[in-house]
């Protein structure tokens, strides 16, 4: 007896059983990949003529109508949910011109989700196009669009310089009760503001702050000539400015005697 439990130890003590219960364990994973392989097999052709049955659109989107937004997405084939091309749905409606980001994702087992944000329109951008908060240009319509927004102009990618500009100066004139309503930009990189009241500000290209805010401090001083307005300020000076007066009155007779 003792023999046999001496030749059960030396035999124990060969067997690398490690090795078997990792073999084991290999064969245990492969069986089960290949019974899971046959299910998802067995699954997809049940499943097969899943369709998108219901579309969301969220975000609430203000200047691009819904209906235009399902329309951009049904030119895509919905008819599987398993082929539905993401990435064509994401192109489709990232084109639509009011358009900023879009996030297109599916839900098991009928459903499209696509999250849509819009441009927040700030500017025009000579007069044709659109600037948005982050001082970035797109071209779009709307009857919604606010008649008050700034105009700016400026040579091609000038559009966020010319935006940030306008924001330091709406600030600091705003400050003052003068309310910056267009800013320009040359292609000389000279700069003109314009004020509600209609009086044009030459600032030139340098030290422009300086000079806005040399134009806040003189203009309580200043005095207009019977019947004359302030028409632009010449700030192009390392000291002192230029004005040019209008005679809004003579302007007006003049007119109608033309008509």
């Amino acid at each position: 007896m003792r023999a046999l439990f001496e030749k059960a130890q030396k035999l124990n003590q060969r067997l690398n059983w490690s090795l078997i219960l990792g073999a084991s364990f290999f064969v245990f994973v492969m069986v089960s990949v290949v019974r899971g392989t046959y299910w998802v097999s067995d699954w997809l052709v049940e499943h097969k003529d899943a369709q998108i049955k219901q579309l969301t659109v969220l975000g609430k989107p203000y200047y691009t109508k819904e209906a235009d937004i399902i329309a951009a997405i049904k030119e895509v084939d919905l008819s599987s949910y398993f082929e539905l091309d993401v990435k064509l749905v994401h192109s489709k409606v990232q084109a639509l011109p009011w358009v900023a980001h879009v996030s297109v994702r599916k839900q098991w087992p009928d459903q499209l989700q696509v999250y849509v944000v819009e441009h927040r329109p700030v500017a025009v951008w000579n007069s044709d196009l659109l600037l948005n908060q982050h001082g970035d240009v797109f071209q779009a319509k709307s009857d919604l669009l606010s008649t008050e927004l700034p105009q700016l102009y400026g040579p091609e990618g000038s559009e966020q310089e010319a935006w940030r500009t306008f924001l330091q100066f709406k600030d600091m004139l705003k400050v003052n009760d003068f309310k910056l309503v267009s800013l320009a930009l040359s292609e000389r990189f000279a700069w003109q503001l314009w004020l509600d009241s209609g009086i044009r500000l030459n600032l030139g290209r340098e030290k422009i702050a300086k000079r806005v805010q040399r134009f806040i401090d003189v203009y309580p001083k200043m005095q207009a000539p019977d019947g004359a307005a302030i028409d632009v300020i010449d700030l192009r000076y390392d000291t002192g400015l230029a004005i040019s007066w209008k005679y809004p009155q003579i302007q007006e007779q003049q007119s109608k005697s033309e008509a």
